[in-house]
């Protein structure tokens, strides 16, 4: 399963796609079976070489600034008609609209699922919302045990230091205690 911080930059691609006016977005989830390469295709097209350049320059710019992530290579930007930016867990192909039609990758990866971007957003809110309550939970859980501790560490120490001071206090009275005097005996003559 895909971590929350690589869904996280894949929305922030998907949103820097969306920013320069890329045409039909797509996202396809790959079987993990099938694909060690990578967990999702980012799929998208512009209307010309130029706009395809500054959708990828906008992706690299946007994911370097908020995550400060780079992509391992990218290829194709000299001739902007199929673009690949390839961020481990996400590749990014922009293509120029006959170039996709070409090779339509959506039909060579038919056991992919195709995700919206906003049920990819929403599943991403909901996974940081579970952590951050299992965050909670674990604090509160913390607080309650270290709590516990520090009332064990009062009930078992009051007993010993009442103890402890019953002790030194009979200590000192017994050595306050005046000595008695023992009567001398007088010798007559």
């Amino acid at each position: 399963m895909p971590s929350i911080e690589s869904n996280q930059l894949l929305l922030a691609a998907a949103a820097a796609c969306e920013d320069k006016k890329a045409e039909d977005i797509r996202i396809l989830a790959l079987d993990p079976a099938e694909s060690g390469l990578t967990d999702y295709f980012l799929i998208c097209n512009g209307t010309n070489e130029r706009q395809n350049v500054a959708i990828t320059d906008e992706i690299e710019l946007r994911l370097k600034r908020e995550f400060g992530v780079y992509p391992n290579s990218v290829e194709g930007r000299r001739q902007g008609e199929w673009i690949l930016m390839d961020y481990v867990d996400f590749i990014v192909h922009v293509f120029s609209a006959e170039k996709r039609a070409f090779y339509g990758l959506e039909r060579l990866r038919k056991s992919a699922t195709t995700i919206s971007v906003a049920d990819l957003d929403a599943e991403v809110s909901a996974r940081i919302k579970e952590s951050r309550a299992k965050k909670t939970t674990v604090k509160k859980a913390a607080v309650k045990v270290s709590a516990k501790k520090a009332a064990k560490k009062a009930t078992v120490s009051a007993p010993v230091k009442k103890a402890t001071a019953k002790k030194t206090a009979s200590k000192k009275t017994v050595a306050k205690a005046p000595a008695k005097k023992t009567p001398k005996k007088s010798s007559k003559k």
